[in-house]
């Protein structure tokens, strides 16, 4: 199965030469085949040379858009010449399709500025932007304006194209379970549930004594049970922990899991704390850990959003993210702080991942109640941080994204951990609380800020900072 699907429109205009229009599809389905996509295409024999120029030709590639809209993750236009904007915005209009539009022309050779090679597809794209523009089609641009198919420089732009359309159409359906209530003295974590429906994230509840009653009510021989013990052994060395606290976090990983696939949720944030240790005696953190790694991202404290901050950075990279805390200061470094959770991080970020205990829960809640926390430490790396935030006041959402990196610098504490470097890590902290977000952000092994602002902006029309 291909990594994605792109609708395809070649752009065309009959006075100039037929073989730029026969030599862009061979570029393109090249590349396609390079980079596992699959292309949705006009034939070359549907309309003259499988362009799309006239009415004729818009109705045709719509069609057959229409009839393939199930599994198109975005759209592609490809200008090999000036192009026909008409014909560009009236396939667009005709085929119903709400996905991600990546607009690329191809450069002129100076060399080859006679009438058999001339493109003026510079022009062009000004042209079909400003159709797309009237027609109310947000679309992204490539780097530079003009651009080669078969050059890196494409490659790099589609690359990112195709984590918008990840992050696009994957938040734009997003179905988010929130089990429990909210810690009662987490403010910071309140959301609207209805701003992000408005963007189509629906969130469903589950109340946290009915997880404890499904859990007390699972038979001691069923088999889910011992296959997700073997699962949580498998995960992480969990040498530490007394084994009726592995079956405990056994059985609730069962229920949870269970609710998850029959309500097709992707992610999950989750009353971590104070009531699960005090009645039932262990920490989820290692479950949201795993399912977090097995990208089925899980968030602390029931932070909806924060959950929604993870799965777009996991869309964006196609790699697991972590909820973490802005946490503290890394001695007197202005541009380095610490970031940590008790904690829950995917196992991509620890691989010296370890099953513990929670010793900050432990100081109130009894430390042998707190089996179940992960810990250990990210090693050097990229990171890019991310934080969606609705502003209920205002009625929009509010977003900010950047990058960094993760340093191995010297650190001795405990739980999941890590130093990270952030240039105008001052002013950033500054912008984060003067706007009032949340003390937690997600992070992700990568660089794809970028990527998630252009989602974010261009898409979805939130308020994007980039840091």
């Amino acid at each position: 199965m291909a990594r994605a699907t792109l609708a395809v429109i070649v752009g065309n205009r009959d006075f100039f030469p037929d073989k730029l229009v026969t030599e862009a599809r061979q570029d393109i389905l090249a590349l396609f085949a390079e980079m596992d996509i699959e292309a949705v295409m006009l034939d070359e024999n549907a309309t003259k040379l499988g362009g799309v120029e006239t009415w004729d030709d818009a109705k045709r590639c719509a069609e057959l858009f229409r009839n393939n809209a199930g599994r198109i993750d975005g759209i592609l236009v490809c200008l090999p010449n000036f192009g026909d904007e008409k014909g560009v915005a009236d396939t667009v209009k005709l085929s119903g399709l709400d996905v991600p539009i990546l607009v690329q022309a191809y450069p002129d050779d100076l060399d080859q500025f006679s009438v058999e090679r001339r493109r003026d597809a510079f022009c062009g794209k000004v042209s079909v932007c400003n159709n797309l523009r009237q027609y109310g089609y947000a679309f992204t641009l490539t780097d530079l304006h003009t651009v080669h198919p078969r050059t890196p420089e494409f490659r790099q732009d589609l690359e990112k194209f195709l984590g918008v359309c990840r992050i696009v159409n994957g938040l734009s359906t997003a179905r988010l379970g929130a089990i429990g209530a909210r810690p009662g003295a987490f403010n910071t974590v309140r959301y609207s549930e209805k701003l992000l429906q408005a963007y189509g994230m629906s969130v469903q509840t589950l109340d946290l004594s009915e997880v404890l009653g499904w859990v007390q009510r699972l038979p001691e021989d069923d088999g889910r049970v011992e296959k997700k013990l073997a699962d949580i052994k498998s995960y992480a060395d969990y040498g530490s922990v007394p084994p009726p606290s592995l079956v405990k976090m056994a059985r609730l990983g069962v229920v949870i899991e269970d609710w998850m696939d029959k309500n097709d949720l992707v992610a999950t944030a989750i009353q971590c704390w104070t009531s699960l240790q005090r009645n039932f005696g262990v920490n989820v953190c290692t479950l949201m850990s795993i399912m977090s790694e097995r990208l089925m991202p899980s968030a602390c404290e029931v932070d909806i959003t924060g959950v929604v901050s993870m799965y777009a950075l996991q869309l964006a990279s196609n790699s697991p993210s972590a909820l973490v805390d802005w946490n503290n200061n890394y001695g007197s470094a202005p541009n380095k702080c610490v970031l940590f959770h008790c904690g829950n991080w995917a196992k991509a970020f620890i691989p010296d991942a370890a099953i513990k205990t929670a010793p900050i829960l432990g100081t109130t809640l009894g430390e042998e109640n707190t089996y179940g926390a992960m810990a250990g430490r990210t090693p050097a790396g990229p990171v890019t941080f991310g934080r969606v935030s609705t502003d209920d006041a205002q009625g929009l959402i509010r977003t900010y994204v950047g990058e960094g990196v993760f340093t191995d610098d010297p650190l001795d504490t405990f739980g999941t951990r890590a130093v990270v470097q952030v240039d105008g890590l001052q002013p950033l902290m500054k912008y984060v609380c003067k706007n009032g977000f949340e003390h937690h952000v997600a992070m992700n092994a990568s660089h794809t800020a970028g990527v998630l602002a252009e989602a974010f902006e261009t898409y979805f029309e939130w308020d994007v900072y980039v840091h």
